[in-house]
C-alpha cells in the first residue's frame, strides 16, 4: 500500500440523501442495534448462568452471539452517527480498519455456523460418541482455529480491497467501507485483486456451506431411518433454529460476494442492511423462540429471579415489622 494513502479521505454517501428520511432511519436502526445488543448479551448471559446449557452447542452459540455483537458494532455506531451528521468523511486508515474488523467477524460467523451443523450431525448420527468427539478441548481448538483463519482471511481481503492506487473520486456509494464500492474507486487494475478476493470468499463461504450441507444430508438420512415418529420430529426440531440462521446469513452472503462485480446494483444496500444489522438482531430470537432448551433455561432463570425477589421482599417486610415493634 502506497504511502500517500494515509492522506486520503473517503466520503460515505450512506443509504439515502433526504434529511427527513435520515432521521426516521436513525430511530429505526438505533432500535435494531439496541435490540441486537440486548438479545445477544442475553443469550451469552443465559448460557453462562444455566448449567443445563453447558454443552458444545451452546458453547458455539455464545461465540456466535459475540460475533453478532462485534460485527454489528463495527457498522452500526458509525452509520448512526453519519445519519445525524453532515460530515460523512472517513480516513483511509479508519475505512480500512472498519473493513478489516468486519471481514474478520463475518468470516468467524461462517465457520461457527459450520461447527454448529457438525455438532448437530454428531449429536444425532453418533450420539454414543458425542462426548468423545465433541469434547471441551475439541470445541476450543475449533473456535481458536476459526479465529486464526478468519484473521488471515481478513488480512487478504483488506489487502485486495485497499492495496491498489486511489487517485480519482473518493465518494463511497455505501453506508460502510465494503469491498465492492471501494474497489470502484481504484485507478489501478482490480482484476487480480477481485480473483484473489473471490477465491478466499469461495473457500470460506462455499467451504463452510459444503460442511453444513453434508452434515444435514447425513442428519436427514439418519432421521428417516428412525422408527419412532416422535424421535424424528424431535431430531428435526433441534435443527430448525440453526437452519433458519444458516439460510438468512448465507443467502445474503451469496448474493453480495459471489456474483460478478458488474452485476451489483442498488439492491446491494438492502442486502447489506439485512446481514449487517437485521440478521444479528434476529439470531437471538431464532435460537430462543425455536429452542425448547433455551426457553426452559429462560423460564428457570425467571423463576429463580422471582423467588429471590420474593424472598428479599419478605425479609424486608419482616425487618420493617421488627423495627415497628
Amino acid at each position: 500500500m502506497g504511502g500517500n494513502h494515509t492522506q486520503i479521505e473517503f466520503v460515505l454517501l450512506g443509504i439515502i440523501e433526504s434529511l427527513c428520511g435520515q432521521t426516521t432511519l436513525f430511530v429505526f436502526f438505533l432500535f435494531i442495534y439496541v435490540v441486537t445488543l440486548v438479545g445477544n448479551v442475553g443469550i451469552i448471559t443465559l448460557v453462562r448462568v444455566s448449567p443445563s446449557l453447558h454443552n458444545p452447542m451452546y458453547f458455539f452459540l455464545t461465540h456466535f452471539a459475540f460475533t453478532d455483537i462485534c460485527y454489528s458494532t463495527v457498522i452500526s455506531p458509525r452509520m448512526l452517527a453519519d445519519l445525524l451528521s453532515e460530515d460523512k468523511t472517513i480516513s483511509f486508515s479508519g475505512c480500512m480498519i472498519q473493513f478489516l474488523t468486519f471481514a474478520f467477524f463475518v468470516t468467524i460467523e461462517c465457520h461457527l455456523l459450520a461447527m454448529m451443523a457438525y455438532d448437530r450431525h454428531v449429536a444425532i448420527c453418533q450420539p454414543l460418541l458425542y462426548v468423545t468427539i465433541i469434547s471441551s478441548r475439541v470445541c476450543w481448538q475449533l473456535v481458536a482455529s476459526s479465529y486464526l483463519f478468519a484473521f488471515l482471511s481478513a488480512i487478504v481481503y483488506t489487502w485486495c480491497t485497499f492495496g491498489g492506487s486511489f487517485c480519482g473520486p473518493n465518494r463511497i456509494d455505501h453506508f460502510f467501507c465494503d469491498e465492492v464500492p471501494v474497489l470502484k474507486l481504484l485507478c489501478s487494475d482490480t482484476h487480480s485483486s477481485e480473483m484473489v478476493f473471490f477465491a478466499f470468499v469461495t473457500i470460506n463461504v462455499v467451504g463452510t456451506s459444503v460442511v453444513i450441507l453434508l452434515s444435514y444430508i447425513s442428519i436427514i438420512c439418519t432421521v428417516l431411518r428412525m422408527c419412532s415418529a416422535q424421535s424424528r420430529a424431535r431430531a428435526f426440531y433441534t435443527c430448525t433454529s440453526h437452519l433458519m440462521a444458516v439460510s438468512i446469513f448465507f443467502g445474503t452472503g451469496f448474493f453480495m460476494y459471489l456474483q460478478p462485480s458488474s452485476s451489483h446494483r442498488s439492491l446491494d444496500k438492502v442486502a447489506s442492511i439485512f446481514y449487517t444489522m437485521v440478521t444479528p438482531m434476529l439470531n437471538p430470537f431464532i435460537y430462543s423462540l425455536r429452542n425448547k432448551e433455551v426457553k426452559g433455561a429462560l423460564l428457570k432463570c425467571g423463576r429463580r429471579f422471582f423467588n429471590h425477589w420474593q424472598h428479599k421482599k419478605v425479609l424486608s417486610s419482616r425487618t420493617c415489622t421488627d423495627l415497628v415493634k
